[in-house]
């Protein structure tokens, strides 16, 4: 009989177990706010260009423009965003964030603040950093560039 490895065996399994739990419990921090994950990472795009094309929105948050336009259906909504049809071109729009998604996204910022603060805060400083780095370095050998939304 051959051996297999452990599941525990894999950094990946480790990560994910990480992963999980920072992001479940940050879901639900978001949903006492009444957003998804998505919206979130909708809104900060948003919140960093106002008046993006939803194409550009879609390509920056690597999702089809079908999932775009649910989201910003959702988000239209419930009062966080807007949509301003183009002058020049009828089939063009382009997506903003109204007065209280300007407000929201602080609110939202904060909780994912806490919510790194209360995952990783039970590391030393030199530890955080070093698993920031490490991280960091993953991502960039890697050419990973699609946000994550879930």
């Amino acid at each position: 009989m051959t051996s297999s490895s452990a599941l525990t065996d894999h950094t990946g399994y480790w990560l994910r177990m990480v992963s999980n739990a920072v992001s479940q419990e940050f879901s639900r921090k978001l949903a006492g706010e009444g957003v998804t994950v998505a919206e979130w990472v909708f809104l900060r795009a948003l919140a960093e260009g106002e008046g993006l094309a939803p194409t550009l929105l879609a390509a920056k948050m690597a999702m089809t423009r079908g999932a775009i336009s649910k989201l910003a259906d959702r988000l239209e909504a419930k009062g966080l965003i807007a949509r301003t049809d183009s002058e020049t071109d009828g089939r063009a729009q382009s997506l903003s964030l109204t007065a209280e998604g300007q407000a929201k996204v602080p609110v939202l910022a904060r909780l994912a603040d806490l919510n790194d603060a209360e995952y990783f805060g039970v590391l030393a400083p030199d530890e955080r950093a070093a698993l920031d780095r490490t991280l960091r370095a993953l991502v960039q050998r890697r050419g990973l560039t699609t946000v994550p939304t879930d």
